[in-house]
């Protein structure tokens, strides 16, 4: 099963995150299959580069089924993202491939 979630990066007291979607499996600064974006907790919400997402990458993902985390659910559903977003994806998806 494939995973949205949150891997930490950046220096001591200051950490960064990258969004990426990787298998359940894997750990968490470990593998993953393919970077999101990222996310800067330390800057500002008003800021540009607090928030960075491939819109399109997610959507393809949501789509085949992967599971976001609880807290990229957050994020994502600031950028208007959100779980009624992903049901309609994974359907044109499962009509698409029908």
């Amino acid at each position: 099963m494939v995973k949205i979630r949150l891997t930490r990066t950046g220096r001591k007291h200051y950490h960064t995150f990258r969004i990426v979607a990787a298998d359940t499996t894997s750990p968490r600064d470990g593998r993953f299959i393919e970077n999101l974006g990222h996310y800067n907790p330390n800057l500002k919400n008003t800021e540009e580069g607090h928030l960075v997402i491939h819109k399109d990458r997610i959507e393809h993902w949501l789509g085949k089924g992967a599971q976001p985390s609880d807290t990229v659910w957050n994020l994502l559903r600031k950028q208007g993202i959100n779980k009624a977003t992903a049901r309609t994806l994974r359907q044109k998806l499962s009509a698409a491939s029908a």
